[in-house]
């Protein structure tokens, strides 16, 4: 009854997983009872022994997705193989909290963890080398460092993680990080984590991974249900009056709001501008101090500022839990990067809405973003709109006109600000050049929508004025007479010529009127039928539907017995030991007709970031990527190597890796003469170490302590060997000698 009792309660957590006793211990002593949802799909997969490329996001618990198979794999503690995991971070605060979770997870384990970090003292680091850690967690640029010191080979690792892959190579880690791979065993077990999936990345994983599987939960690739969309149409010159706008009239001041630009000289703009207006206001892009990005972070986490202006670069580490608004001062280009920006808020079923200020340079990228997402394109018409989520419309004339003149005012009392102006019409020229192009498709389309033309969105009309509504008539009338025929005679030949002209098209133009009115009406009747169908047909009741029909049809529920019985009908018997199939199980994939692979799931989630400076605009640039043909990692455009040694592998790194500081370490600590009286303890990786000096002084002292060993009387073969040739060249020598001597004494004769 007991065993019935246990096999009918539900064993979806870490218990199911078959793990071992320590283990499990540790998970649960942690804190852990059931596993996120990163968790139960890559821990199985890991612990199969697959290579993993998991896009998660901070907080999902993707820390316990590498350690839980990392301490299965590895079991207990090995003093003598050396170190036998891998884990790679982009930051010191990363690294030290994964050494956190190491020590608290793997308590019962025993396994030793230790940290190689940048900034530390590396005597420390080839001693904690020395110490024969099962487990590394370090930074790629210091990691390497101490391999070039210690020419360690990595020969024992059978386990890596990439932890943050895509912020290790948008920091510039790529040469390191193709380095230490190719030091590391080709049998060796690989997870990479990621929030997004940039295009070196997946080249990356191509080269360096075995068949991965990418793991990829479709949560960030929909919007949530409570998030409201608002897409407003301007001019580029308002587009800061537009945000003023919503900052002042339509956002509550105490909400809080992520703006996102696209550059770090519009985040110090904007900023400037909000100092302006009084709205307490905070600021992150890439090239800000890393303890100046805590202490903005911190402001805004912490309620003291209300609006956080960042780039796509900076804001991408940051988690918010409470987020109100999300405004998108640049439209951004790709449609992955809206949902990942406007995904910030709305979350955990809260509400929230995404603002978005578009220009007529963006409206095309508008359009392709409607296609990606599936929604109808819903432009406000010019008498108003009927206040539906994802309009597209535009603010008050009178509203935006007014924070205009305050802006014109301000630039006019101060330098700086056109000065910031002129920097930043700068540097959107660059971004517009590095900006991916929207499809052609969406290019010709724009056109016959009309946008400019939208209303006023449903929800702001109300502040609209008379005043306003006479501008926007203004704006929207069409003279009947050209520019040819305005303060002109009647006799003058161009009048006579145009009003020739237009009675000859008159009736094509009344054509093109009437069918564009038409149009105009359908929509609206279609819009208010299916308006009118939705409110007026209500949903009916299960027992309405029982009442009127004697019987109902519904899809048959298969019983769990009937399912039984047919697999076992189709059930063949195969012996695994002794059955040879007649093609490999990977045929289809060799042959590219696989269908799920990770190369086109790789390519659907693929999200390049753009750079928010010059300098990390050039630093993409410089990023290595996979060459087919040399079958190598390249970079993009030939940077100079000067100051750079060449590895085995043929990468290049900086020539200060290779400082002898270690033989200087091992000189002073004496661990020479500590292995020769331990030799036989000494672990196999550690016998590689031992290098040759390669400064003069230390070749001199070298050949004074060989000096005064005494010479052994037994020559070993190779001694014999070299004496004998010498002996041989001097014979020759000797002979030639002679020889020339008999010809100078015949010729005398």
């Amino acid at each position: 009854m007991g065993g019935n009792m246990r096999s009918s309660k539900k064993s979806g957590g870490f218990q199911a997983m078959g793990l071992s006793y320590p283990v499990l211990k540790g998970i649960l002593k942690r804190g852990y009872k059931i596993p996120t949802p990163i968790q139960r799909k890559t821990i199985p997969l890991a612990l199969e022994g697959r290579d993993v490329v998991a896009m998660a996001r901070t907080g999902s618990g993707k820390t316990a997705c590498f350690l839980v198979p990392l301490f299965e794999k590895l079991k207990t503690r090995q003093a003598k193989t050396g170190v036998r995991a891998l884990i790679l971070s982009p930051t010191r605060e990363l690294a030290l909290q994964t050494l956190k979770f190491i020590k608290e997870m793997g308590k019962f384990t025993e396994l030793k963890a230790a940290v190689i970090l940048g900034g530390d003292s590396m005597d420390n680091q080839f001693s904690i080398m020395h110490g024969n850690p099962d487990i590394i967690v370090a930074t790629p640029g210091r990691l390497l460092h101490i391999c070039v010191e210690m020419d360690l080979k990595l020969n024992n690792v059978e386990y890596v993680v990439f932890d943050e892959a895509d912020r290790l190579f948008e920091m510039g880690f790529g040469e390191q990080i193709h380095e230490i791979a190719n030091r590391l065993p080709e049998t060796r077990k690989t997870l990479l984590f990621s929030a997004t999936l940039p295009k070196i990345l997946v080249e990356f994983a191509k080269a360096g991974l075995t068949d991965p599987v990418l793991v990829r939960l479709d949560v960030e690739s929909k919007l949530p249900e409570e998030l409201t969309l608002s897409f407003i149409t301007c001019r580029a010159e308002e587009k800061l009056a537009v945000l003023l706008c919503l900052l002042k009239n339509i956002i509550k001041s105490d909400a809080s709001t992520v703006v996102f630009a696209a550059t770090m000289h519009h985040v110090e703009y904007i900023h400037q501008i909000l100092d302006k207006a009084g709205i307490s206001n905070t600021f992150i892009y890439s090239n800000l101090d890393a303890s100046a990005r805590k202490i903005n972070t911190a402001k805004f986490q912490n309620g003291k500022a209300r609006v956080l202006v960042v780039t796509d670069v900076a804001a991408r580490g940051i988690d918010i839990p409470h987020l109100d608004y999300v405004i998108n001062f640049h439209f951004p280009a790709k449609c992955k990067l809206f949902v990942h920006r406007v995904g910030r808020c709305a979350r955990a079923g809260r509400t929230g809405t995404a603002f978005n200020i578009v220009s007529a340079d963006e409206y095309p990228y508008l359009l392709d973003l409607h296609l990606f997402l599936g929604r109808p394109i819903q432009i406000v018409p010019p008498s108003g709109g009927s206040n539906a989520n994802g309009e597209i419309g535009k603010l008050p004339l009178s509203m935006v006109e007014e924070e205009l003149v305050e802006l014109i005012n301000w630039h006019n009392g101060s330098t700086d600000l056109v000065n910031m102006e002129q920097v930043c019409n700068n540097a959107y020229q660059q971004y517009i050049r590095s900006r991916p192009g929207a499809s052609s498709e969406s290019v010709k389309r724009i056109k016959e929508l009309q946008i400019n033309e939208a209303g006023v969105i449903s929800g702001y009309s109300n502040i609209q004025s008379d005043v306003t509504d006479l501008l926007a008539r203004m704006k929207n009338y069409r003279p009947q007479g050209t520019i040819f025929e305005i303060g002109v005679n009647a006799s003058s030949a161009d009048y006579q010529v145009m009003k020739e002209k237009r009675s000859f098209h008159k009736e094509n133009i009344l054509n093109f009127k009437r069918k564009r009115e038409e149009l105009c009406n359908k929509l609206k009747s279609n819009a208010n039928e299916s308006s009118s169908v939705k409110s007026t047909l209500p949903s009916s009741t299960t027992d309405e539907i029982n009442e009127t029909f004697s019987q109902v049809v519904m899809p048959k529920k298969r019983k769990i017995e009937d399912l039984y019985k047919k697999s076992k009908k189709k059930r063949q018997i195969k012996d695994d030991e002794f059955y040879i199939p007649y093609c490999a199980p990977d045929k289809h994939t060799e042959d590219g007709l696989a269908v799920n692979t990770f190369a086109t799931e790789a390519e659907k989630a693929q999200m390049d970031l753009t750079a928010d400076s010059e300098d990390s605009r050039r630093l993409q640039t410089q990023l290595k990527k996979w060459d087919r043909k040399k079958k190598k990692m390249v970079t993009i455009n030939n940077d100079p190597k000067a100051g750079k040694i060449r590895t085995e592998s043929g990468v290049w790194i900086p020539a200060t890796y290779k400082s002898n500081r270690y033989a200087q370490w091992k000189e002073k600590s004496k661990i020479d003469a500590v292995n020769d009286d331990d030799s036989d303890e000494e672990p196999q990786h550690l016998q590689k170490l031992r290098t040759e000096p390669h400064t003069h002084w230390a070749r001199h002292n070298k050949k004074l302590k060989e000096k005064v060993k005494a010479k052994s009387e037994i020559k070993r073969p190779e001694q014999i060997l070299k004496a004998r040739m010498e002996l041989e060249k001097r014979r020759n020598r000797n002979a030639r000698g002679k020889k020339k001597g008999q010809k100078k004494g015949g010729r005398r004769r």
